[in-house]
């Protein structure tokens, strides 16, 4: 382990209150570049996966009295953090993940542009303020006569999703980047108060513990992945109307169950409740107080 891993892993161990003496626990090997990347991929995913392991080791530690050895390649974190697309089901690869207009166009000012058209909501609310058919061509087209920050300003005020790419010197004046600065790594509030689960040896670290997922895309689901990947059983809630992307969903369900819920009925929504009665985490994804409905 290099001299800026370390340091990274006690930054992080700091800020979430995770005993850096399980930073000696851990063998990384590899260097970065794992990917061909601008950015350093392997160190995010290498410190993501192996802090994940800690925990995990730290609680099976209060299970059991014991400690494993955790071993994580360089390389290998960083395909896992690409998973959706080395994934095959039945020994084929996963569908297309992108809509066939998502990708970077440029604006009349000379400005690149990001638009994300996976789900049929946001493509065509692009399509309407653009004013044009769902070819790449006629979208390239229209872009032509936007300028980059006006037409990021008008997709933000549809709640549409595009952004106007920016240089490092430009994301860190940017409000946007001012305001996750200040931001902690992890943010805990009390809600409630619940008696301690007493949590005895078991086969594996996150054994016997009940999680429910309410969660969608990306880093949600994978939360509820990496605690069945340790052991917890998870069940993730959807319903049948939410627009999903298949390569994700089928990625990010490994090792939990599923289940189909319409929480706008009376009956759906009751059933939720009893789930979440008996689960020991919940984790959902969706704006604030939105559950609460």
């Amino acid at each position: 382990m290099n001299k800026e891993m370390r340091n990274v892993l006690r930054v992080i161990c700091e800020q979430i209150s995770l005993p850096k003496k399980n930073i000696a626990a851990l063998e990384l090997t590899g260097t970065d570049p794992a990917l061909p990347s601008s950015f350093k991929i392997g160190m995010a995913a290498q410190s993501t996966i192996a802090t994940a392991a800690m925990a995990a080791n730290e609680v099976w530690y209060q299970r059991s009295k014991k400690r494993q050895k955790i071993k994580c390649d360089m390389y290998h974190a960083a395909i896992e953090f690409r998973s959706e697309r080395y994934q095959r089901i039945n020994g084929n690869p996963p569908p297309d993940l992108w809509d066939k207009i998502a990708g970077t166009y440029q604006t009349g000012d000379g400005r690149w542009m990001r638009l994300h058209t996976n789900f049929t909501h946001h493509r065509d609310g692009i399509l309407n303020l653009l004013d044009c058919g769902n070819s790449r061509d006629e979208v390239a087209a229209a872009l032509a006569n936007w300028m980059g920050q006006n037409f990021e300003d008008a997709v933000a005020e549809r709640g549409l999703v595009a952004t106007m790419m920016r240089t490092p010197d430009e994301w860190n004046v940017h409000p946007q980047a001012k305001a996750l600065d200040k931001q902690p790594l992890i943010s805990l509030e009390r809600i409630g108060n619940a008696s301690p689960r007493i949590l005895t040896e078991t086969e594996r670290p996150l054994s016997g513990i009940r999680v429910l997922d309410l969660t969608r895309i990306i880093a949600g689901p994978v939360c509820g992945r990496t605690l069945a990947a340790h052991g917890a059983d998870v069940m993730r809630v959807t319903a049948p109307h939410l627009p999903f992307v298949t390569a994700l969903a089928t990625d990010a369900g490994r090792g939990k169950l599923s289940a189909h819920i319409d929480l706008n009925t009376e009956g759906g929504a009751a059933i939720l409740r009893d789930l979440i009665a008996d689960a020991d985490i919940f984790v959902q994804g969706y704006r604030p107080g939105r559950i609460s409905r």
